[in-house]
């Protein structure tokens, strides 16, 4: 499933094992509990890192699951589950009073690339591994937080237009040149460390969570509108 480390300030959620970390609902949950966790014990410079292990960082909703139901019917209520499933991890993401930070260290496709998406810094190794919308190409149209998701984090229109409506496999290089990442870098390893770096970085800052928490949903009034998230005002404390 997952697991949650802290080694000081940083919180490294590692998503465990050699598969390609689909995301059905018993990972689902494992993730929400993770991350509560680590809402939980957050503290001024606090910083949320998340990879995995593997070839995969997470290809996605668990399909072959879906697929196993026995009808078409019942295969699109099983997905429809793992979509509402699935919302409160991008929910609690978007509310975590803390930074985060996505070390992607290889393939990350549709739900997999809205996960790495849904944090506020997005890391990817460069030699291996492609970022991947597949829904078109599967014939599945976006769940709407998707959608908003998408329009919030990808600033340029050609660059949604060719990862949503062209399924376009996106190496690390050209996913910075899109905006898509901060940075690209040479294995696994040097993406963690990269992380680790820049989590240290941010953390030494010490931020009132609260407050960044609130910033970060201000930024993104469409994608909180979908989600059904509340924009609040902290009381600053000087």
């Amino acid at each position: 499933m997952c697991t949650l480390e802290k080694r000081g300030d940083l919180f490294f959620l590692t998503l465990t094992g050699d598969d390609d970390h689909r995301l059905g609902l018993p990972i689902i949950d494992s993730l929400l509990s993770a991350i509560a966790e680590a809402k939980s014990q957050a503290t001024r410079g606090s910083v949320l890192i998340t990879t995995a292990q593997g070839k995969f960082f997470s290809n996605g909703f668990d399909l072959g699951w879906a697929q196993s139901a026995g009808s078409a019917t019942a295969a699109r209520a099983r997905l429809n589950q793992m979509v509402l499933a699935f919302k409160p991890v991008v929910v609690a993401l978007l509310s975590l009073p803390m930074p985060t930070i996505a070390a992607v260290q290889g393939h990350a496709a549709a739900a997999g690339f809205l996960f790495a998406l849904s944090h506020d810094y997005f890391l990817m190794r460069r030699d291996r591994g492609v970022l991947y919308m597949s829904e078109v190409d599967l014939g599945l149209p976006f769940p709407d937080y998707f959608t908003a998701a998408f329009r919030s984090k990808i600033g340029s229109v050609s660059g949604r237009r060719d990862v949503m409506l062209r399924g376009m496999k996106v190496k690390g290089e050209e996913a910075v040149k899109m905006g898509i990442v901060e940075s690209a870098h040479d294995s696994a390893e040097s993406t963690v460390e990269a992380a680790v770096r820049l989590g240290e970085q941010l953390g030494k800052r010490k931020w009132n969570g609260d407050v960044y928490a609130e910033i970060r949903k201000s930024l993104y009034p469409e994608l909180c509108g979908v989600l059904g998230v509340a924009i609040a005002t902290p009381k600053a404390k000087l």
